[in-house]
Formats: C-alpha cells, sequence, structure tokens
C-alpha cells in the first residue's frame, strides 16, 4: 500500500523511454496531415525539409519541458508551471481554454479525422465526414459517462492498426507504387505557405510534451532524459521522413495536395485499386476512433481538476462514484466538441478548421510555458534541477523564438476567409475567459469573507 509520502521510483530504462516517446507521438495525423503540408510547401524538396525541420523543433521544445518535468514534477504539467511562474490568473486561462479551445477543438479534429477515413469506407452522403465526426463525439462521450472500462487487448488492437497501416503506406510508396504522371507548372499548389506547412507538421510531431512527464520514473535522469528524447524523436523522426518520402514518391506533390480527405487512401488505390484504400481507410479509421477516446478520457479529467479549483466550475468537479467517471465534465466537454464539429462542418474546411481554431491559443500558451523557464530560474534559483537544459539560454530562447513564429503563422490564417473565421473564434472564445476570471475572483472573495 503507497504511503503518504510515496512517490514516482525510477525504475524506466532508456528503452522504455524511447518506446513510451514514440507511441505517445505517432498517431493518426501522418496519414492526414501530407496533403496539407504539400499544398503549403509547392516543392518536394521543401516537404521533405519541413518534415526534417519539425523533427529538430520538437527536440528543442522537449529538451526545455523536460528541464521544467523534472523541477517540477506534478500532474498539472503546464498548469502548475504557468502557475508557479505568473500566477493563478494565467494559470486560470490555461485551464479555461483546454476546456474550450485546446482539448475540445482536438477532439473534434481527431473526430474529423475518423470522418474523412470513415467516409471512404462507407460515403454516406457527400457530408458524411462531419455526421460520422459528430457520432464519433456522441457516442464515445457516452460511452465514457457510462463508465465503460477499456481493456488491454483494445488498445493494443488500436495500436496494431496504426503500426500496420503505416508501415502498408512506406511500403507501398517506396517499393511498389508507380511514378505519378508529372504535373505541368501551372499545377503546383497556389500561394505556398511554409509557416501554415509548419502548423500541420508540428501538429504530427505532438505529443513530446507529455513524455517529458516520464522524468521521476526515468533512471540516471541527468544522463538518461536526453539519450531517450534524441533516440525517441529521432525514430519519429526517420519514420515520419520515409512515409513522406513514401507519399512524394507514389502521389507526387500535387497528387498529395489534391488528396486533401485520405491521402494514404489514395496512395493505396492508385496502386492496388479501390479494395485496398477500403482497407487502409478502416485501419486508420479505428485508430483515429483510439486517439478521440483517450482525447475525451484524458480532457474530462483535466476540466475535473478546474471544477475543484475554481468555484464558477464546481460542478465540473463532481465525480460520480458508480460510473467512476467525472460525468459533468465529460458532458460540458461533449456538448462544446460537439459544438465545434458543427462550426467544422460549417466552414467546410473540417479538419483544418479545427487546426485553424486551436493552433493560435495553443502556441500561445506554449510560448508562455518556454518563458516561465526563465522565470523560474530567476524567481526559484534553489530548486533542484535534476536536468538542465543544454547551452541555456540559447536553447530556451530558440523554442520561444520558434513559438513566435508558429503563432505568427497560426494567425496568418485569417488571410483565408472561411479557415479564418475559425481563427477569430478561437481567439474571441478564450478572450471570454477573461469575464469568467473576474467572475471567479469575486467568487473566491465572497468565500473568503464569510
Amino acid at each position: 500500500m503507497a504511503g503518504k509520502g510515496s512517490a514516482p521510483q525510477p525504475t524506466l530504462t532508456v528503452t522504455d523511454a524511447v518506446a513510451i516517446i514514440v507511441g505517445v507521438v505517432i498517431g493518426v495525423f501522418v496519414f492526414k496531415a501530407p496533403s496539407f503540408v504539400a499544398a503549403n510547401t509547392g516543392n518536394g524538396l521543401l516537404f521533405l525539409l519541413a518534415w526534417l525541420l519539425g523533427g529538430a523543433v520538437s527536440l528543442v521544445g522537449a529538451l526545455c519541458y523536460a528541464e521544467l518535468a523534472t523541477a517540477y514534477p506534478h500532474a498539472g504539467g503546464d498548469y502548475h508551471y504557468l502557475t508557479r511562474a505568473f500566477g493563478r490568473d494565467i494559470a486560470f486561462l490555461f485551464a479555461w481554454a483546454r476546456l474550450t479551445v485546446i482539448q475540445t477543438g482536438s477532439i473534434a479534429l481527431l473526430a474529423f479525422a475518423f470522418g474523412d477515413y470513415a467516409k471512404q469506407i462507407m460515403p454516406l452522403s457527400n457530408h458524411a465526414s462531419p455526421l460520422y465526426a459528430a457520432a464519433a463525439v456522441v457516442v464515445l462521450t457516452a460511452l465514457n459517462v457510462m463508465g465503460v472500462q477499456q481493456g488491454k487487448w483494445t488498445q493494443n488492437a488500436l495500436t496494431a492498426a496504426k503500426v500496420v497501416g503505416l508501415l502498408s503506406v512506406i511500403a507501398v510508396g517506396l517499393f511498389l507504387a508507380a511514378p505519378p504522371k508529372v504535373a505541368p507548372p501551372t499545377e503546383a499548389p497556389p500561394h505556398p505557405a511554409f509557416g501554415l506547412a509548419m502548423i500541420f507538421v508540428l501538429y504530427t510531431y505532438g505529443g513530446w510534451n507529455e513524455a517529458a512527464y516520464i522524468s521521476a520514473e526515468l533512471k540516471d535522469v541527468r544522463r538518461n532524459m536526453v539519450r531517450a528524447l534524441v533516440w525517441g524523436i529521432g525514430i519519429i523522426t526517420a519514420i515520419y521522413f520515409l512515409a513522406s518520402l513514401a507519399y512524394l514518391k507514389g502521389l507526387g506533390i500535387v497528387g498529395m495536395a489534391e488528396a486533401k480527405e485520405a491521402v494514404a487512401a489514395d496512395l493505396l488505390r492508385s496502386t492496388f485499386g479501390e479494395g485496398s484504400a477500403k482497407l487502409i481507410s478502416l485501419l486508420v479509421a479505428v485508430s483515429a476512433l483510439g486517439a478521440t477516446n483517450a482525447t475525451i478520457f484524458t480532457g474530462a479529467r483535466t476540466n475535473y481538476a478546474l471544477g475543484r479549483d475554481f468555484a464558477p466550475f464546481r460542478f465540473l468537479g463532481q465525480w460520480h462514484e458508480r460510473a467512476n467517471t467525472p460525468v459533468n465534465a465529460l458532458l460540458v466537454q461533449g456538448v462544446i466538441s460537439l459544438a465545434l464539429v458543427v462550426l467544422g462542418a460549417w466552414t467546410g474546411e473540417g479538419f483544418e478548421a479545427m487546426v485553424a481554431y486551436t493552433s493560435p491559443v495553443f502556441w500561445f500558451f506554449f510560448l508562455l510555458a518556454g518563458l516561465s523557464l526563465f522565470v523560474l530560474r530567476t524567481s526559484e534559483p534553489s530548486t533542484p534541477r535534476p536536468f538542465l537544459v543544454p547551452l541555456y539560454p540559447l536553447t530556451p530562447l530558440l523554442f520561444c523564438g520558434i513559438c513566435v513564429y508558429m503563432l505568427y503563422s497560426s494567425l496568418d490564417y485569417a488571410s483565408s476567409v472561411t479557415v479564418g473565421i475559425m481563427v477569430k473564434v478561437g481567439i474571441e472564445v478564450l478572450l471570454a475567459g477573461v469575464p469568467v476570471l473576474l467572475l471567479a475572483r469575486g467568487m473566491a472573495a465572497e468565500e473568503r469573507a464569510s
């Protein structure tokens, strides 16, 4: 039985840590994002460079998060760092953003990825993708509300589907697909924008910041953290590069840009016909469904924590004993996610619209997390730091500079009529948290007075 002073023990080896990092990061976006990257690079060399650069950026950020995670081990992650560095007001806005933009937007994003591939299997109508996406949000939220336990075999099956699908894409594109027809120059994707391409690339690399939380359980963390991060992100970069090379070889830059909804299905369709396209679509759809379910599960828990900390959201902090789930947090999260699916369907650019909705807010708080490293080193110099980011202050400065560039690139989405609407909506929803914050302050003051 765990005692009052129990803490995570350093039992993980470098191999264990590398496996965790690779498993967390590699997801369904490698089957979805390459078409948008192709459309915003317009050049095969730049397309491949973007994926290599994504690995380098991820490593820089992971090193910064590794210092924060080892110095301040806490289940709250970014919320805890921002509270210590900038106070409860900024931390509240981050929690508000997770509830209304980041986490719920990610659920809608994954649901659209599921819908786009499910549509390849059973195209019910012209609006099949948002219908599938909405159904995924409703059904998975309902299952979580009922407290349905997911067995280990389910997660293993979902992981296997993802791996089989990715290996199939790489093998077909590199060794079996016929070279694409060379498109004339006039068919090249118009208006390439490398910054927008990197938004989709870094979405695909997303998750390394979660991997830094294993630091408290890693043996000889000072030496092994860097080794695990370098090897883990190196392996991920190699896999993504090979997959991108396979898409490029099998479809060409124009073919990828045109395969907006399901680039992996288009690759197999062009090589083996419709049957293989449906098979890969099934594998990707199942994997996307699993990722959506995991995001719903974890998101509800963070919203439950928000309800425990701030009075206006007390109803989120209620736990249903029989189902062993935070039912209110799940229902509110489900309603917001469903509304975002409807908004994404209205724009006609479901997946891309959700990227636009979440990106500026995501990169803003990522920037603050990077800045918190500087603040905490200054304000809390006596705090033990088992891992120090290499080449300080250059490495965190580089990370913050990248965040500023990605924030600018995310805002640049506003140049698009439909997607730009979602950029503005995401920012407005974040700003709507300010009056809620003032309400929370007032309620806290009343409670202290009473």
